[in-house]
């Protein structure tokens, strides 16, 4: 049974570098990928949000790239500039933590070319981007796609669906026929696992089961009010908790710059995340909101997928979720790394069924509470 980064037959130098970090065990989806990957072999693999899929593939491109080469030697698709500029970042921190000279550059839409085109003359080992920019620096003989050995799909699901699947295409078209192709997702439906198919040789797939597991870090709460008054709730919750750093879900994307707006107004430190922001203000609302220069970061689950950030002390759910697996991937983007963390939803009367759903479904009791005074109470106490 593989139990360690040794078990896997990784360099030693790259489980020195993960040491670093605190990773000391692989996750499941680590285990079965990993072996899969270093063998060359195209893989399909599916596993939950904040599973380690990112090393998953990660890992495997480090020990199987050519540093001696100053070459192009893989590409890693993404459907956001928040998670390719994460996936760069993971990539120069495993670079400088393990010693190994690995080099990447991000290439995303709706900026600078030209910048681009520079780093590229500098023949980066791995390329992190969207699909249409990449492409077109295909195209225009920037990326040199005979050199790629291996193709990874993150967010897989999104990456193959009809609105991406023909760019996603072109750009495995311009690589030799013996490269490597990984779809990796959180999700990866019935449709999606047959395109992926058809793009590989003799797929592998792996599919870890979602832990239904809540972490018992994250202390959890409601507070129920009338719609209209659900900002206002959160605004006061805001005054009383004074979180650090939190972030605020919310369904459609048109209430995002509406909620900001308000919260903005009223002095809190609070950025939205949303379809119409350019590319630039959300990377530079993201770091600032690492560096704790925002304190609220509001977002719906689409815009969120993928980021992770260290240090979240709160999640305020501004609406729910149907699924009841939608409330856990929020949630646990809070309390990571052994520290405590508090979900708060702000619910309607009607809304109640799905905190019970919640309760029901993960074994957890979310408490009843009431802002009152500036102080967060148990509706018992606020009446007193």
């Amino acid at each position: 049974m593989v139990t360690s980064f040794e078990d896997l037959e990784l360099n030693s130098n790259l489980i020195s570098g993960l040491k670093k970090e605190a990773i000391n065990e692989p996750t499941d989806i680590q285990v079965k990928a990993i072996p899969l990957a270093l063998e060359n072999k195209d893989i399909i693999a599916q596993s939950e949000t904040g599973s380690g899929k990112t090393l998953a593939y990660l890992l495997p491109l480090f020990q199987k790239i050519n540093s001696t080469k100053k070459e192009m030697q893989a590409i890693i698709l993404a459907p956001t500039h928040e998670l390719v500029m994460q996936i760069n970042t993971q990539i120069k921190r495993l670079s400088e933590n393990a010693g190994v000279p690995v080099t990447s550059t991000a290439i995303i839409g709706e900026v600078n070319i030209k910048r681009q085109i520079e780093k590229l003359r500098e023949k980066p080992h791995i390329i992190v981007g969207s699909t249409g920019r990449i492409l077109e620096l295909i195209k225009k003989k920037k990326i040199h796609a005979h050199t790629i050995k291996t193709i990874v799909i993150d967010e897989g699901d999104r990456l193959l669906d009809q609105n991406n699947i023909v760019g996603v295409k072109d750009v495995i078209k311009t690589t030799m026929k013996d490269r490597q192709l990984m779809v990796f997702s959180a999700t990866i439906t019935a449709k999606a696992e047959n395109i992926a198919r058809d793009l590989m040789k003799e797929a592998e797939v792996v599919r870890i089961e979602e832990k239904k597991l809540v972490n018992p870090n994250i202390s959890h709460m409601y507070v129920v009010t009338e719609q209209r008054n659900k900002i206002e709730t959160l605004r006061k919750l805001i005054v009383a908790l004074k979180p650090e750093k939190a972030i605020v879900f919310i369904n459609k994307s048109d209430n995002i710059q509406i909620t900001t707006a308000k919260l903005q107004y009223h002095h809190i430190k609070a950025y939205g995340i949303y379809g119409n922001a350019s590319k630039e203000e959300r990377k530079k609302a993201l770091e600032e909101f690492r560096r704790g220069k925002i304190q609220l970061l509001i977002a719906s689950d689409i815009a969120a997928r993928g980021l992770d950030i260290k240090g979240v002390s709160h999640i305020f759910n501004l609406d729910l979720t149907e699924e009841s697996k939608g409330y856990l991937h929020r949630v646990g983007r809070t309390g990571r790394a052994g520290k405590s963390g508090t979900a708060i939803s702000i619910i309607t009367q009607k809304e109640l069924g799905l905190i019970k759903k919640y309760e029901k479904d993960f074994n957890l009791k979310i408490q009843p509470k009431q802002v009152y005074k500036g102080a967060i109470l148990d509706p018992d106490m606020a009446k007193r």
